[in-house]
């Protein structure tokens, strides 16, 4: 995945910007903060996602791959979706690569313009072994209620 200095310092703005409005209460196109204990100290740890609907379920996909939320996700298993005062817990259940393209695809559809940058340019009318081969550096979970 490209990395850049201007790349990186977008990056950050834009969460910011995202968080601070998310956190305020209005979300931006499906914008949430997600809350998850982290793997090692127990504290909660909070990052800005993208939350997505796709054919009745939920999806979180984690365009920059395997970070640090993604490893504490996987860890706890649970955590919490948040806009402004509304928090709602939730089980995440990690998808395996196989079942990922069509998520990719409908996550690229929705957000290209802002995640785009981190999908080696892959975009939502990729073919699906390009999306298959791509997975699995982008961890997705199905995310239900608890």
């Amino acid at each position: 995945m490209p990395t850049t200095r201007l790349g990186i310092a977008t990056g950050k703005l834009l969460n910011g910007l995202v968080a601070s409005l998310t956190k305020a209460g209005v979300s931006l196109w499906g914008s949430r903060v997600l809350a998850v204990r982290g793997r090692k100290s127990g504290e909660w740890r909070t990052t800005p996602v993208n939350l997505l609907t796709h054919e009745g379920e939920r999806y979180l996909v984690a365009p920059r791959g395997h970070t640090q939320w993604v490893r504490n996700l996987r860890a706890a298993g649970t955590g919490e979706l948040r806009v402004g005062r509304r928090t709602e817990a939730f089980s995440a259940t990690e998808l395996p690569d196989a079942d990922k393209p069509e998520v990719l695809r409908a996550y690229l559809r929705r957000w290209k313009w802002e995640v785009g940058y981190f999908f080696e340019g892959i975009g939502p009318d990729a073919p699906a072994e390009d999306l298959l081969r791509v997975a699995p550096g982008y961890p997705v979970f199905r995310v239900t209620g608890s």
